[in-house]
């Protein structure tokens, strides 16, 4: 019986589509084509539109790589920490029964519910002159917002689901018998992670921390409400390329924007070829 489940599904698996099929189909290329091919063709088109030495002005001009610079920072910090995070977070979620364990698992999706703009506010209720550490941070001539600290803790609060959530249910999956043995045989924490659990969740871990990686070099709202806007110091690539717009000075924004965009694609490719490795481990 089962075997003949399994015939069958594999038939109906490889099946050509009927009619239904082909109108489905085109009019999921359709809208690819309109929401995603079109626009990032424009985008490139419109960098290009003034010639290759506009471009590349447009790229290694001041502001611009200051901005670069400061979201590649950004992202070299947060990344990591949100790595260790993920990591710690998926071990203690998905090897142990505790109370309180689905409060922590509600609030690691706390930045997938609200609104990015939202938790920059929070911050700056924190940590604003008129907030609730405001006057002791000005007292101690510490600044978190309007400079690279609160730009990081911005970019944390919206990242940091990103691995926790691709590792969990992988590690779930996965059980723990094999630890447990390896603890049995006389393994202390370090080995049991080195040489059992980091190897079998590698790919996961590699695909949660792309993900990442992307959303924290793309992040628009939380960072635009702790940055400041200040040109040169403390905008981001997705800051800069509204100044720009703001400034009407097109060619410029696109030629920054077409960073972006390079990122989304090189980000796809990998992200298809981690899928594969997750379904082949």
């Amino acid at each position: 019986m089962a075997g003949a489940l399994t015939t069958v599904a594999h038939r109906d698996t490889g099946q050509r589509p009927g009619a239904v099929g082909w109108v489905l189909i085109a009019g999921t290329g359709a809208y690819l084509a309109v929401f995603l091919v079109v626009p990032l063709v424009s985008i490139f088109t419109e960098a290009l539109r003034k010639g290759w030495s506009v471009y590349l002005n447009a790229l290694v001009e001041g502001d611009a790589v200051s901005a670069i610079t400061l979201t590649l920072t950004v992202a070299a910090i947060a990344v990591p920490l949100n790595m260790v995070f993920g990591l710690a977070a998926s071990w203690c979620l998905a090897r142990f029964q505790f109370r309180g364990r689905s409060l922590i698992i509600t609030l690691i999706d706390l930045p997938f519910a609200v609104s990015p703009v939202i938790s920059g506010l929070v911050f700056v209720l924190i940590f604003g002159a008129q907030g609730w550490l405001g006057p002791w941070l000005k007292a101690h001539d510490i600044k978190i917002l309007f400079a690279l600290p609160g730009l990081v803790l911005a970019t944390i609060f919206v990242t940091f689901p990103f691995v926790a959530r691709e590792l969990i249910p992988l590690m779930q999956e996965q059980g723990r018998e094999e630890e447990e043995a390896a603890v049995l045989l006389g393994a202390n924490g370090w080995q049991v992670f080195w040489r059992i659990t980091l190897p079998k969740i590698r790919w996961g871990l590699l695909y949660g921390v792309l993900l990442c990686n992307a959303r924290a070099m793309g992040e628009f709202g939380a960072v635009s409400v702790v940055s400041g806007h200040i040109r040169g110091k403390t905008n981001t690539i997705p800051l800069h390329i509204e100044i720009l717009y703001n400034d009407y000075n097109f060619a410029a924004a696109f030629a920054v924007a077409t960073l972006l965009a390079l990122l989304a694609l090189v980000t796809l490719i990998l992200k298809k070829i981690l899928e594969r490795r997750l379904g082949e481990a």
